[in-house]
Order: C-alpha cells, then sequence, then structure tokens
C-alpha cells in the first residue's frame, strides 16, 4: 500500500493519496485547495484514481472538490452520500473496495456531525477528530460529549499499531499511531468526559504550562 501524503494549503491542511500498487488502483482523501498535485501525481505514477471522501463537510477540506471533479470525473463522498458506482452509502462500517484494500468508514461525530475517519490497511486517516498530541475543535457540551464517545469508542477500540493520519499538520508531528497516541495525547489520558471537556475549556493555559506552540 503507498500513502502519499499532501501539504495542500489553507490552515496545514493535508491531503492524501492510498493506492493499491498490485492493481494500480488509488483513492484520495481531502482533495482541497490544491487537487491538482493529486491528480498530476496520480497520473504520473500510473495510479487510477477511482475514490475520494472528505473527511467532513468543512470549506477547508472540501473546497477542491469541483476542480477535482472535473479533472478526475470523480465527486468525493462525504458523509450520507451514495457512491453512484456502487450504490454504497457513506455511513458507519460501510466499505469500499480498493483493488486489494478496503476502505472501511468509521463515523467519528463531534468537531462535525458528519465527520468520518478511514481505515485502509492499518492506516487510519482522521480528518479533525484526532490530531498529534490533540483533538479537533469542538463547542464544550454536545460537540464535546460527541467526540468523546467516538475517540473512545471507536478510534482507541483500534489495535496501538493503526497509523494516524491527520487532516491538519497542527500537532507534534505530521502522523502519529494509535498506540502512541493512547499514551501520551491529553485530551486521550482524561479519564472522563467531564475532564475532556476541562481541558478544552482550559487549553490555552495547558498549553502555556507545558509549552505547547
Amino acid at each position: 500500500m503507498l500513502i502519499k501524503t499532501f501539504q495542500t494549503g489553507g490552515d496545514r491542511n493535508l491531503g492524501y493519496l492510498i493506492a493499491d500498487e498490485t492493481s494500480r488502483r488509488a483513492a484520495v482523501i481531502d482533495p482541497s485547495y490544491d487537487p491538482t498535485s493529486i491528480t498530476r501525481f496520480a497520473a504520473d505514477a500510473g495510479y487510477q484514481v477511482l475514490l475520494a471522501f472528505n473527511t467532513h463537510d468543512h470549506h477547508d477540506h472540501t473546497n477542491g472538490n469541483a476542480q477535482f471533479e472535473k479533472e478526475t470525473g470523480i465527486r468525493p463522498l462525504k458523509y450520507g452520500d451514495v457512491a453512484p458506482q456502487t450504490g454504497t452509502k457513506v455511513e458507519h462500517d460501510a466499505t469500499f473496495a480498493l483493488g486489494e484494500l478496503t476502505v472501511r468508514i468509521i463515523h467519528t461525530p463531534g468537531h462535525t456531525a458528519d465527520s468520518v475517519c478511514l481505515l485502509i490497511g492499518d492506516a487510519l486517516f482522521t480528518g479533525d477528530t484526532l490530531f498529534v498530541g490533540k483533538v479537533g475543535g469542538t463547542d464544550l457540551g454536545a460537540g464535546a460529549r460527541a467526540e468523546y464517545a467516538s475517540l473512545h469508542d471507536r478510534l482507541l477500540a483500534l489495535p496501538d499499531e493503526t497509523r494516524v493520519f491527520p487532516g491538519h499538520d497542527v500537532g507534534f508531528a505530521a502522523s502519529s499511531t494509535i498506540g502512541r497516541e493512547r499514551e501520551s495525547n491529553p485530551f486521550l489520558l482524561r479519564p472522563d468526559v467531564e475532564s475532556f471537556i476541562d481541558l478544552k475549556r482550559n487549553w490555552a493555559e495547558y498549553k502555556k504550562e507545558h509549552g505547547i506552540a
């Protein structure tokens, strides 16, 4: 499996191309700001892009959709959409074939109600749900509680060796693993949802105290 990361612009947004190197079939995640760099790489490397997804419906993740569709004929799918080729709906636990690989949808509401993460092999593309050492922004009410549940019930249920590729390069590194985040991410170390929300409420002070940029 090939994973190619693209620094697409915006607030250090990250887009991804994932390819099955046997069949040369590829999927793209969040082709924002600079979709042409992704489609050009795919064409030059001989990969056929068959699938595309948005991790959630925020402009900084979807603004390249029209250009991407113009260049590939493929409209990136969001949560709730139905893939025109297969009739498969983008919902929790739905799967999409990609050559010898499988794309699994994990619905992770919190940052937005429609947030999804995508699991392909041992790689998890987390959008704005989980960053390296941080988590996605939410309100301090229902959104935070939904995110806490998504993180603990769905993402932390994955094996420690699962690689994490977030939607922005805003953490301590551009990628991580579930195990590393489980052991070091201050939000994931909180013992309950109330202390999780308290850290969100006091994150600026926490960062200052711990020297976090």
